[in-house]
């Protein structure tokens, strides 16, 4: 089956980095879209940051400057690289990404399964 796997979570302290990412697999040919999504208690679901058609990336103010989105084509996986961490960086991250599976001209929206990030001293 299709699957997004995410890891990279993890315990980081104030102005530290983290880097998660996103692994497709089950038929994948390729990564058509990505983005990340955060969330966190009692907060709606942010949208983090997006990497769409021809590698265009967009960020949340909140984190401009402090992370990156990347595909990797090779490996079917997307990854966020977060530097200079804060405390309101604390959420469960979320990988989605439109998928184009193997034998398909189209492609189809996954989830990840959520991987936990905090930021704490």
């Amino acid at each position: 089956q299709v699957q997004l796997v995410e890891s990279g979570g993890g315990l980081v302290q104030p102005g530290g980095s983290l880097r998660l990412s996103c692994a497709a697999s089950g038929g994948v040919s390729s990564i058509k879209t990505g983005a990340w999504y955060r969330q966190a208690p009692g907060k709606q679901r942010e949208l983090v940051a997006q990497i769409i058609s021809g590698g265009i990336t967009n960020y949340a103010d909140s984190v401009k400057g402090r992370f990156t989105i990347s595909r990797d084509n090779t490996k079917n996986t997307v990854y966020l690289q977060m530097n200079s961490l804060k405390p309101e960086d604390t959420a469960d991250y979320y990988c989605n990404a439109a998928l184009v599976l193997i034998g398909s001209p189209y492609s189809y929206s996954y989830w990840g399964q959520g991987t936990q990030v905090t930021v704490s001293s």
